[in-house]
């Protein structure tokens, strides 16, 4: 039996990938300029480290942390709050027969390097790295 795109192990097709880097960069440039009519928004220096989109292109979540991680939880309630507005501005960028649904959630890219660099410093992990 078959499995259908969605079950496989595959990642994401070169379309989405394409779609989603144009979407994370449109996302950027408008919370860049501050083309949003929300002030709390825009005291905010967010940076969208990724966007992931589904395959039927309807959904987008954008991986988002703000400048310096502080604020995380306010940050994402302001986008979720300004969703409708941010939709319209990435939309106006694309040619897509519909506008994907905007979803947000907290970039932990950052933490996890950390996290891995720190591991990295142990004394018994780099004396098994060197033997």
């Amino acid at each position: 039996m078959a499995k259908n795109r969605s079950q496989s192990s595959e990642g994401p097709s070169q379309r989405q990938l394409r779609v989603g880097e144009l979407i994370r960069r449109t996302l950027a440039d408008v919370l860049a300029r501050g083309d949003i009519h929300d002030p709390d928004l825009n005291r905010y220096s967010i940076t969208v480290g990724e966007v992931r989109t589904t395959p039927d292109l309807r959904m987008a979540t954008a991986y988002v942390v703000p400048l310096g991680g502080k604020g995380q939880e306010d940050v994402l309630e302001l986008l979720n709050r300004n969703r409708g507005e941010l939709r319209r501005a990435v939309s106006k960028n694309l040619t897509l027969k519909f506008s994907p649904e905007l979803r947000f959630k907290l970039d932990d890219t950052f933490d996890r390097m950390d996290d891995t660099r720190r591991m990295f410093e142990q004394d018994d992990v780099r004396r098994d790295i060197e033997s």
